[in-house]
């Protein structure tokens, strides 16, 4: 055991001190929340946009089915889905504002 205890610790007698591995200025929690916010941001833009198509698509679909019930009530239904999802991305993107505002204490002035 001893033996053992000898070369764990002489191991340990070899090792130099690091440096620091890194260099430049350490992340802030503002610049954390503000690539947070451009994150949230950007896929709230993007899911919009998505739905658009999504509504136009339904449209174009209404249009092209002639007539035909089953078809027009698809891309009707399409439409709506579109419109709903539309409302959750912005219902999301209200509620995560009010939280960033009730976190960093900006929302009651």
């Amino acid at each position: 055991m001893n033996r053992f205890k000898s070369l764990a610790y002489g191991g340990l007698a070899y090792l130099s001190n690091p440096s620091l591995p890194v260099t430049g200025t350490p992340v802030t929690l503002n610049e954390i929340q503000d690539r947070i916010t451009q994150i949230a941001q950007f896929l709230i833009v993007i899911s919009l946009v998505v739905a658009v198509i999504f509504i136009v698509w339904g449209g174009i679909r209404w249009m092209m089915s002639r007539g035909d019930g089953k078809k027009a009530d698809e891309a009707k239904a399409q439409i709506l889905h579109g419109i709903y999802g539309a409302a959750v991305i912005l219902a999301v993107g209200v509620i995560l504002q009010t939280v960033a505002g009730l976190v960093t204490r900006s929302f009651f002035g």
